[in-house]
């Protein structure tokens, strides 16, 4: 693997032009594909194989007029204080606005009339329609949101009060924030880190060519394969952490290279085979741990982890190819101070002071620090036990969008249960036995518990099937409305028994508890297969059976205590202004199992290039424990920077208007931090001391058999090279 990638650095760092040209290429020809590219995104999950996912599509066929999966939007109208909403002056203001709905799009379905279907409030304060549309919500147009806005802002001229909810309303626009922010912490970070503009402009660059590549196709094929609305987002967030760091990587050991006496190409092509390697070793461990999300089988979280892991494909393929390439336009520049040696030596000792101090401290006494880290991730994880997951409804969005206002108004008016309304689908061969047990069903579901209305089954033309509406006195996300879908499921359940009529129940709140369920199931064979993938990568990198079962143990350590964090944060509300949290709630159903995975490729990372330069000095005749304290000084700088980096995009995500998003912000961020300043570089050198020669050790069967993957470079340093130093020089430290 090293001699390979130093080949492809040495070629890269001559044919610079070629190289450049054709990214430059890649990137406008998938940038002026997503310009191409009109539809949207969706919001919509699917569930394959459970209740709610079956019942959904049972109604697609059995009343194909609805369009299950068509757009629809749910507009509230609520009339001024102390005002009916039958006054003659606010029914002429609704009839307005359901013509002006009407109006806003050729694609529009129905508007329903609420005095004509009864949606009208008790009090006669408020009312709602409902627009239909042909399409999906993925296929509205940006004109389509517009018209419907316009039609919104209109009925608010009448006097009224106008809010909408639905699939089909626009959510809030991500800004460019979330990225900026990342970006500028990461230029400071750089920059102090380096030493040199040029130096910590080029893994900025190189980040924003991967990233731009990345999200240009993930854009390109949204509509194609009907990407959930995140996609773009979690993308975006991995490119630019993982593409800045592994940037830093093979620029800070290029810098090391050259201060140790090599030429400017060979430099390129040994820090290509080296950090080049480890750069690969760890992005496959990431790309493993979120393919390997498609054992979920749920086809949204499938293709966030399949997009997630191009996203780092392609930073992969960045860093060890364009990264070469640019070293060769400004190799002087990009040395930095280091072509001061006697200067450079004095500034890395300078700078090492700390790292050698912490180090020397770990493994000097590693029982000592080994057991009030791991006590303190123990503790912060401890909030975890009452994790609480479901889907985001609107009103989970911040109080100021329509969404959120609508919801709200719906629930004043109507009933908490309004928002989270059951679906109860009764179906069978023979029209009259299935008429005869839905009616049976409704009256038993009428006397059950925590039921404000059960609307009287309605039939499909063939009266094979009908739909019981049931909505629930209880909120959506209250544990007794979860108890009354059990209790409904049971029921369908006995009927079935009893008579063979089929019924399932759906809706919002019977979705998020299957997906809730879903999710349980998937945890342990997910977290087996990622963990036995990556340990047996770790194997082939570390050549180490003990090394890997460690890395996986710290690995559990930081995803329980990030996730611990999160809930304490985003459910419970602990410090919430602080972290930006309008309205704590469950946590997205989603965002657990993306935090295991994400994290268990981040930490590899770590572990890959902290490690691997232990494991080197190792190799080259240390004994155990200075290995871990060398190999610790030449790394620890970069690997800071690096989490410094990644705790600030991460961070940036925090203020995201998806919710998903801006919990795994924190969620990542919290995680990297552990896990870099914690785990890998406070209990990884206090085990590793403790454990000693028996770290690095393999049986010999096992040696074997497996292939040399060489990712220290030994091969190099034994090889004669066309840069060879022409005389022994002093080792500066890799950032200097």
């Amino acid at each position: 693997m090293a001699t390979f990638l130093h080949s492809i650095g040495r070629t890269a760092f001559k044919r610079r032009w070629l190289v450049l040209l054709f990214w430059v290429v890649v990137l406008a020809a998938v940038s002026a594909a997503a310009a191409r590219t009109t539809s949207g995104t969706t919001s919509a999950i699917t569930l394959p194989g459970t209740e709610s996912q079956r019942a959904n599509d049972l109604l697609s066929n059995k009343f194909p007029a609805a369009n299950a999966s068509g757009a629809t939007a749910r507009v509230v109208l609520r009339s001024p204080h102390g005002e009916k909403i039958t006054s003659r002056g606010n029914l002429a203001s609704v009839t307005t606005i359901l013509k002006s709905l009407s109006a806003s799009s050729s694609r529009v379905s129905t508007v329903s009339d609420p005095f004509k279907d009864g949606t009208v409030s008790k009090d006669g304060a408020t009312a709602y329609t409902t627009v239909t549309y042909r399409i999906t919500p993925a296929e509205l147009t940006d004109r389509d949101h517009e018209r419907f806005d316009d039609a919104l802002s209109e009925g608010r001229k009448t006097g009224l009060t106008v809010e909408a909810t639905g699939n089909a309303v626009a959510t809030e626009e991500e800004g460019t924030s979330a990225e900026a922010i990342g970006f500028a912490l990461a230029a400071v970070i750089l920059f102090l880190t380096l030493g040199s503009l040029i130096a910590a402009g080029l893994p900025l660059l190189t980040a924003v060519v991967g990233v731009g590549i990345s999200v240009a196709v993930i854009t390109t094929l949204s509509p194609v394969f009907d990407l959930n609305s995140s996609t773009s987002a979690l993308a975006s967030m991995l490119g630019i952490a993982v593409g800045i760091d592994y940037a830093l990587f093979i620029v800070s050991r290029y810098r090391s290279e050259r201060a140790a006496g090599y030429d400017a190409r060979e430099a390129a092509g040994r820090a290509n085979g080296t950090a080049g390697s480890a750069v690969v070793f760890a992005g496959l461990t990431v790309m493993i741990a979120l393919v390997g999300l498609a054992v979920v089988n749920l086809p949204v979280l499938t293709a966030m982890g399949i997009t997630a892991a191009g996203a780092v494909a392609v930073a992969v393929l960045v860093a060890i190819t364009l990264i070469p390439a640019i070293l060769g336009f400004a190799p002087e520049r990009v040395r930095g101070r280091s072509r001061n040696r006697a200067e450079g030596r004095d500034s890395g000792e300078a700078k090492a002071q700390f790292g050698r101090r912490w180090v020397t401290a770990v493994v000097s006494r590693p029982v000592r620090t080994l057991i009030p880290a791991v006590a303190a991730l123990i503790v912060i994880a401890l909030p975890v036990s009452g994790l609480e997951v479901g889907l985001p409804d609107d009103g989970s969005k911040p109080p100021s969008t329509t969404q959120r206002k609508a919801y709200d108004m719906l629930a004043q008016s109507f009933g908490k249960g309004f928002n989270g309304p059951l679906t109860v689908v009764v179906t069978d061969q023979t029209a009259a036995t299935a008429k005869k047990a839905a009616a049976t069903m409704g009256s038993k579901i009428r006397a059950m518990d925590d039921v404000a209305v059960s609307t009287p089954a309605v039939f499909n033309p063939a009266g094979d099937t009908g739909i019981i509406t049931v909505i629930p006195d209880s909120a959506p996300s209250d544990d007794a409305t979860k108890d009354l879908v059990s209790h409904i499921r049971s029921l369908a359940t006995t009927t079935e028994r009893s008579t063979g009529v089929q019924s399932m129940v759906t809706g919002s709140t019977a979705l998020s508890i299957d997906v809730s369920d879903k999710f349980k199931a998937a945890l342990m064979p997910y977290l087996l297969v990622v963990v036995g993938l990556a340990f047996l990568i770790l194997i082939l990198v570390f050549r180490s059976l003990l090394v890997p079962l460690k890395a996986a143990l710290g690995f559990l350590l930081s995803v329980l205590a990030s996730l611990g964090a999160v809930v304490a944060v985003f459910q419970w509300g602990w410090l919430k202004d602080l972290f930006g949290v309008e309205q704590p709630g469950p946590i997205m159903s989603l965002m657990p199992i993306l935090t295991v995975g994400i994290v268990f490729g981040l930490a590899m990372d770590y572990q890959v290039f902290l490690v691997t330069r232990m494991r080197e000095a190792y190799l080259h005749g240390a004994d155990p424990r200075q290995a871990v304290v060398t190999g610790f000084e030449h790394s620890a700088k970069v690997v800071t920077a690096a989490a410094l980096i990644m705790i600030g995009v991460f961070a940036g995500f925090m203020n995201s208007t998806d919710s998903v998003i801006a919990a795994l912000g924190l969620g990542l961020a919290v995680a990297v931090a552990l896990d870099a300043f914690v785990v890998r570089m406070t209990i990884v050198p206090a085990v590793l001391t403790l454990l000693g020669r028996r770290a690095w050790s393999l049986p010999a069967w096992i040696d074997r058999v497996l292939p040399i993957v060489d990712i220290e470079g030994e091969r190099l340093a034994k090889s004669p090279a066309a840069g060879a130093r022409p005389e022994p020089a002093t080792e500066l430290s890799p950032l200097h």
